[in-house]
């Protein structure tokens, strides 16, 4: 077996040092040369273990100021439920009201823009065709704690009220309330979600380290009749929201 690698086993060591509360939240931790002399390795392995527990919350950096003990804080409850579109409204601000918080969001549409490859295939239409693209930065008071880029076909709401995810009498409303609008039924929705680290745009949006933990969802709405009529790349950072799903049981018929 290859031995671990060296920021690893710093990651390890400091990990333990907070759990047995040789530092405590808030503390400020020796700087990165003190570390690597007393551990062995260079300020480079430091940086690498100390990004690592950035990441996991553990540890959070100040520019100019160093490393510090993070507080522990209350993740966000993200609520991932077909059942909840549902009900009206933005799942989002219902979600963030039931924990006590306000939620909001900012938003970019376009209009025409070609599906790439990927994104066709999601949505069962050629390479090219035209899609409405709306990018979105999700925050719970103020702090960013979710990404969104949205794809729908324009051919399937072009000409009407809708056309414009935010934008007309049904604004922000969600996908299945607009659909539902153009006499189409949305019966389910498919996610796949899969952990993986920001890149640096996503960093910068959501106000974490570059390469801190995020859970990636790819959704894909359907309508009864199986077409795809929108799909999305969500992005959700590990350290500030959990992610709950919720499965609705089909009552037993007589």
């Amino acid at each position: 077996m290859p031995d671990q690698p060296p920021y690893l086993r710093i990651a390890e060591a400091l990990r333990q040092r907070v759990e047995e509360q040789e530092w405590t939240p808030g503390d400020r931790l020796p700087s990165r040369g003190t570390l690597g002399a007393e551990y062995g390795v260079g300020e480079n392995v430091v940086r690498r273990a100390q990004e690592l527990l950035i990441s996991q919350g553990i540890l959070e950096g100040r520019a100019g100021a160093g490393t510090f003990v993070a507080h522990p804080r209350e993740k966000v409850r993200m609520v991932r439920s077909l059942s909840r579109e549902r009900r009206g409204g933005s799942p989002f601000r219902a979600d963030m009201a039931a924990i006590g918080r306000s939620g909001m969001w900012e938003h970019h549409t376009e209009a025409k823009v070609p599906a790439p490859a990927e994104i066709a295939e999601r949505l069962g239409i050629a390479e090219g065709d035209l899609c409405v693209r709306t990018t979105y930065e999700f925050l719970s008071n103020g702090t960013p704690v979710m990404l969104s880029t949205s794809w729908e076909p324009y051919s399937l709401t072009s000409g009407t009220i809708v056309v414009l995810p935010e934008g007309g009498p049904l604004a922000g409303r969600g996908v299945v309330e607009r659909m539902a609008e153009i006499g189409i039924v949305v019966s389910h929705a498919v996610e796949q979600p899969e952990p993986r680290q920001a890149d640096a745009e996503e960093a910068n949006l959501l106000g974490i380290q570059r390469g801190a933990l995020v859970t990636a969802i790819q959704r894909t709405y359907y309508s009864d009749d199986g077409q795809p009529v929108e799909t999305a790349d969500i992005v959700i950072p590990s350290s500030r929201c959990e992610i709950v799903y919720e499965v609705p049981i089909s009552r037993p018929t007589d």
